[in-house]
């Protein structure tokens, strides 16, 4: 069965941002790169969605319903609905997941 893959509105600011940081090094062609494969690998989800893991900072807390997938250090966290894959958020793996959180809710 194949799911289809949304990318939520959070998601698309979170690449925004890697996008600039990275351009703003002077690295334009390098940021373009790195989003266009972090999509790729957003819209693979369309077959084995299942094969992320839980983040273990929801897991230890008992949020178990969230997956990721990482590319290079970038950590994609997504939930599967039904037939249909969520991508809720891109987030730097270097950065503490716990005070992404908290200032994504904020935002």
């Amino acid at each position: 069965m194949k799911y289809e893959v949304f990318i939520t509105q959070d998601a698309i600011e979170d690449l925004y941002e890697i996008y600039r940081y990275i351009e703003k090094q002077g690295y334009k062609r390098r940021a373009k790169n790195l989003i266009e494969q972090i999509r790729k690998l957003c819209y693979s989800l369309t077959e084995f969605p299942y094969r992320g893991h839980p983040p273990p900072e929801l897991k230890r807390i008992g949020v178990v319903d969230y997956l990721e997938l990482h590319y290079k250090t970038y950590r994609i966290v997504y939930k599967i609905t039904e037939n249909k894959v969520y991508i809720h958020c891109v987030l730097d793996g270097r950065r503490y997941l716990q005070d992404l959180l908290e200032k994504r809710l904020l935002r």
